[in-house]
């Protein structure tokens, strides 16, 4: 057997040094000893599943002939002194850290922030309303008012619907991308026909999930005093967003608008918030990397997380001010002819002998997109498509201050752990 120089090349895989493949899953020899004696070792990696040998971040590539220390189990004294299998301490606490703060992000997102959520939409509706609630100062006394008057539950109607468009809005846009060539990820490398098909999957996703994005607008923001707790179910958006789609149920009123002409703005009102999501998401991201005097440790998770939870928030932030008053006109097309009374968001008014808040029909009269946006800068001015604006300041404020209290947290966990 005629022996072979370290850098030749032959049908069972032999690269040189200076090849980028090399020593990546390419068997190597042993120095030292003639090639005829030499034993193949082969460097590979084992599937990732749980108890394979795979590197986790810290630990050193075993060499082949040191022994691979095998999993825990009695010695002879009847102690345990062999490591216990799985990940090591470091890995998990940074794991565990990762699902903790993403629930806690996800948890105010949906869940906490759901009250400001429903008073934005209502004042957003509420024409009649003397207080626009620019600040989040008297969003929070009206709130509070509500909530003392008809219960806590008032602020969190709906939530369960807003879950369900969620829901139809994920399925729908895999199914999209599923039978046609629209990308449902851009990759690192995109084309502007990639970017396009993108941001149109996007569109005919809101499209599709419109008609039950209607059905959860009404139960989001129709008042508690009104409802019927006994006919409202939890698949209540999806019949009655089936109803508008099909133009069945329950008769409206003469002024409701069809949804061909709220196609266009939901449309716009999806692509416009996601583009300028991600863009300043992206932005953001690249000043964080810029500004960074030494390289992010990979191990820690606050350089691992928290980077991208706050460009995220930046990213939300930033779209939801730039889409406002096209999502006040949106809301006010698609609840017109619905007959939804909600509350009044001036305040609570004494009602016989007891207090209770007013509540207000809808009765908007617009023609379609072109005739809203020319009404309400007639009759309400500039500041009438920003009604509510407080409540989404409350929203983000909240949601920033809890990202920061768990940031704060997890720094003394990780400096708890250090000195132990």
């Amino acid at each position: 057997m005629a022996s072979r120089r370290p850098d030749s090349f032959d049908g069972l895989g032999y690269r040189g040094r200076d090849d980028p493949l090399y020593g990546a899953n390419y068997p190597v020899r042993s120095a030292g000893a003639p090639a005829e004696l030499q034993h193949h070792h082969w460097v590979t990696t084992p599937p990732d599943i749980p108890g394979s040998r795979n590197l986790h971040p810290g630990e050193r590539t075993p060499q082949y002939d040191e022994p691979v220390r095998e999993t825990a189990g009695p010695d002879p004294a009847g102690g345990w002194n062999t490591p216990q299998p799985g990940l090591p301490p470091a890995e998990q606490l940074n794991r565990f850290a990762g699902f903790g703060i993403g629930l806690v992000s996800l948890f105010t997102e949906n869940v906490l922030a759901h009250p400001c959520i429903v008073f934005r939409r209502q004042c957003q509706v509420n024409y009649h309303a003397r207080c626009y609630h620019l600040t989040p100062f008297s969003t929070i006394t009206v709130m509070y008012s509500i909530t003392k008057a008809q219960g806590v539950k008032a602020l969190w109607k709906g939530m369960g619907s807003t879950f369900i468009v969620h829901g139809v809005t994920l399925g729908a846009e895999g199914i999209i991308s599923e039978f046609t060539p629209l990308p449902r990820e851009l990759p690192h490398k995109w084309s502007w026909k990639q970017l396009a098909g993108h941001l149109l999957l996007k569109g005919l996703t809101a499209v599709v999930a419109l008609p039950f994005y209607c059905a959860s607008l009404i139960e989001t923001v129709q008042s508690d005093i009104v409802r019927d707790d006994s006919s409202s179910g939890l698949l209540d958006c999806v019949r009655e967003g089936l109803a508008r789609f099909l133009g069945v149920g329950a008769p409206h009123s003469c002024r409701l608008l069809p949804l061909s002409c709220l196609l266009l703005p939901a449309a716009l009102h999806a692509i416009l918030r996601y583009a300028v999501a991600s863009s300043i998401q992206q932005i953001v991201l690249w000043l964080q990397q810029r500004g960074r005097k030494k390289r992010p440790d990979p191990s820690n998770p606050l350089d691992t997380y928290f980077p991208e939870l706050a460009a995220a928030w930046v990213g939300a932030l930033v779209a939801d001010v730039v889409v406002f008053p096209l999502e006040t006109m949106l809301h006010r097309l698609s609840l017109q002819g619905t007959r939804t009374i909600i509350d009044a968001t001036d305040g609570v008014v004494n009602v016989g002998t007891s207090s209770s808040p007013l509540v207000l029909p809808v009765n908007t009269q617009y023609d379609g997109f072109s005739d809203c946006l020319h009404a309400i800068h007639r009759k309400e001015g500039r500041a009438g498509f920003y009604r509510g604006f407080g409540a989404l300041v409350a929203q983000y404020t909240l949601h920033g201050a809890l990202l920061v209290a768990a940031r704060t947290l997890l720094r003394l966990l990780l400096l708890n752990g250090k000195i132990s």
